[in-house]
């Protein structure tokens, strides 16, 4: 039976146009399948579906999610993030399989490793919770870096990690009163429900690249995934070192964001999502 799959033009120029028809005609695809966005069931005989193409250095992996959730994409990513999805979606090689649905744990504070804004003596910290926003809650990933960040090839002691994610769309904030503006081009990667990296545009062009990313994907709680599907994006804050903190519950990295944003040291952007 035909499915009601978005192939994409991306994904089609990479699986070639004999394998979008089998999947188109329902021979290659699944009907059932889980989210891999939502994690939610979803029937691509009675629902848009997309299809969402990852590619690490030698693997391709096809995988399914609910078009309301993602569009059809194709995400670059490194084999050993592909490698932790392949494990947890139990496909290989690009051949479509029914996603499997991840642990769910609270996620830690956990410094990662560098990112291109970021000199190999500073790591960066990222934690995720929920913050409330006019009367919402909100997905958020917290930023901070573990020693101050000087501009790629210059020295010294000064800090340029706010002004370089300024020079980048991020916003100041002054205060956690609204919802900062999307920053297009930046996007938050869920790869099977779990944290992977967040990506920034190319410099030489193409698909993103990460800014960040983490050495294992990284929990989320089932809240914290749910409210990232309802607003299809993620806020994210940045602060310099020593400004937020590795806070154990929510209220008090609220209560640290709110303090960094009130002494000028807090930006923020909301990045939609990218996921797998």
């Amino acid at each position: 039976m035909p499915r009601m799959l978005d192939v994409s033009d991306e994904v089609r120029a990479e699986i070639g146009d004999e394998e979008a028809a089998r999947l188109l005609a329902g021979e290659s695809a699944p009907g059932s399948y889980d989210c891999t966005s939502c994690r939610t069931p979803g029937d691509s005989e009675q629902e848009r579906t997309s299809t969402v193409l990852f590619i690490g250095d030698e693997t391709a992996v096809l995988a399914f999610a609910h078009a309301t959730c993602l569009p059809s994409q194709v995400v670059q990513v490194t084999e050993e993030q592909l490698q932790g999805a392949v494990r947890s979606i139990g496909a290989v090689g690009g051949e479509p399989q029914q996603p499997l649905p991840p642990q769910h744990t609270q996620q830690p504070p956990q410094a990662q490793q560098p990112s291109s804004l970021v000199p190999e003596q500073a790591v960066l910290g990222v934690t995720s919770g929920l913050v409330l926003i006019q009367n919402e809650l909100h997905p958020a990933l917290v930023v901070e870096p573990t020693a101050p960040v000087a501009r790629p090839g210059t020295f010294g002691s000064g800090d340029d990690f706010l002004p370089l994610l300024i020079e980048q769309g991020f916003m100041p904030m002054t205060e956690l009163a609204a919802v900062p503006p999307v920053l297009h081009g930046w996007s938050v990667l869920l790869a099977a429900g779990q944290l992977h990296a967040v990506l920034q545009p190319n410099p030489n062009g193409g698909r993103p690249v990460a800014w960040w990313q983490a050495h294992q994907p990284l929990q989320v709680t089932d809240g914290w995934r749910a409210a990232a599907n309802k607003h299809q994006q993620v806020l994210m804050f940045s602060a310099p070192v020593g400004s937020i903190g590795r806070q154990p519950r929510e209220d008090l990295m609220r209560d640290a964001l709110d303090k960094a944003a009130a002494n000028g040291k807090l930006v923020s952007a909301a990045l939609p999502l990218a996921g797998i």
